[in-house]
């Protein structure tokens, strides 16, 4: 028997019609995110002022894992901060992290890498990790986790318990800082206006001169002698 196209059933027609691409799959074509981490590799990091990644760092189940050997001084013996190969100016950054318990460790970023410098945060500011219940500088302010290290608060505390998975968002654009944790908007200021300078100033950094004079940078992941996670790591330039 034979049909006319019109007497096809309304399903049949719209089955025979060609499926677009995925909408997801051509947004992060043209989203604009980079992955700074594989999954599986540590290729385009490397240890501050150095050539390659410390043996400490592992990647494990998708994650960079800094593991804790021995300690060398307060970092780990074969860690060390590591950076990422590119510098980057203005952007919005994405992670995740995972403390270990009673630890410590931190996102920095803007650092310039030049053997004058011994450490990443000689430069570049940080977003605190630590577990704030088992670290000492739980109890200090200014020092807990999500906090702008020694300038600012968090506005509110929303991080997770020790051993669990917390998604941070650090925003820099033409000066303009914002912290993200667990989508809270927990810090926000504005970098390198008067104001600054006076936090700055009145930090354990004023005897830094170097310290945030730098609006172009590496992003840094903090060896601070114990074991820290890190995943799912990603940046859209600004």
């Amino acid at each position: 028997m034979k049909y006319s196209l019109l007497a096809l059933p309304a399903v049949l027609l719209i089955a025979a019609v060609p499926l677009s691409k995925s909408k997801t799959t051509d947004t992060k074509k043209e989203d604009g995110w980079i992955s700074l981490f594989d999954g599986k590799t540590t290729k385009g990091w490397h240890t501050f002022n150095k050539k390659t990644v410390g043996s400490a760092w592992k990647v494990d189940d998708g994650t960079l894992h800094l593991t804790v050997p021995g300690n060398k001084g307060y970092q780990t013996e074969g860690g060390g901060d590591i950076v990422t190969d590119q510098e980057f100016t203005n952007f919005d950054l994405k992670l995740e992290w995972k403390i270990s318990p009673k630890g410590n460790s931190g996102i920095i970023f803007d650092v310039k890498e030049d053997p004058k410098y011994e450490d990443t945060w000689q430069t570049g500011p940080e977003c605190q990790v630590l577990d704030n219940d088992g670290h000492d500088d739980g109890k200090i302010k200014k020092h807990r986790a999500g906090d702008l290290y020694d300038l600012i608060s968090s506005s509110s505390e929303p991080v997770k318990p020790v051993g669990q998975w917390n998604q941070v968002e650090i925003k820099l654009n033409k000066g303009k800082l914002d912290f993200y944790m667990n989508g809270v908007n927990t810090v926000s200021t504005t970098m390198w206006d008067d104001n600054w300078w006076n936090l700055v100033k009145g930090s354990k950094f004023h005897k830094m001169p170097d310290f945030t004079k730098f609006k172009t940078g590496h992003i840094a992941l903090q060896d601070h002698g114990c074991e820290v996670w890190y995943r799912n790591i990603r940046i859209k330039k600004l």
